[in-house]
């Protein structure tokens, strides 16, 4: 869907299919990385993008700054839809809205490879998205 994400080599998804399971059990994305990960909801036969987010800094001297945990947390730890972390609000959120799963991409940006700042990936993306829809993606409140 973004052609900005193919050139990134250390890319994968996996499926989160709600409360039957833990996210922190099926997340195949990598702890000591940073870049940027898409949600898509399977809902109803179709797939929509719900979400756009980002993991790592850059600071002034150029140097990364992986948060702890590197994609993995980003995904599977923080706060999102209340004051639990993901990992408990996550199944409930898809039982409220009848989603039948997630499916979640992940690319790490900036390595040895390529030093494409996360953030800056993540509002390319989420640019593209607004220019194609006119909105953001559901889950994400602002931009």
């Amino acid at each position: 869907m973004f052609d900005e994400l193919e050139k990134y080599k250390q890319k994968d998804h996996f499926f989160f299919m709600g409360e039957e399971e833990e996210i922190y059990s099926v997340c195949n994305a990598p702890r000591a990385e940073s870049g940027v990960y898409i949600v898509y909801a399977l809902q109803g036969g179709g797939i929509e993008l719900v979400y756009i987010g980002s993991s790592g800094k850059v600071n002034n001297k150029g140097k990364i700054r992986h948060q702890l945990g590197g994609l993995y947390d980003e995904i599977v730890g923080l706060h999102m839809f209340a004051k639990e972390t993901r990992k408990k609000s996550l199944g409930q959120k898809l039982k409220a809205e009848k989603i039948e799963a997630l499916d979640v991409y992940w690319y790490v940006t900036l390595d040895s490879e390529n030093k494409d700042i996360p953030l800056f990936v993540k509002a390319t993306i989420m640019q593209r998205f607004y220019e194609m829809s006119g909105r953001l993606p559901r889950w994400n409140k602002e931009f």
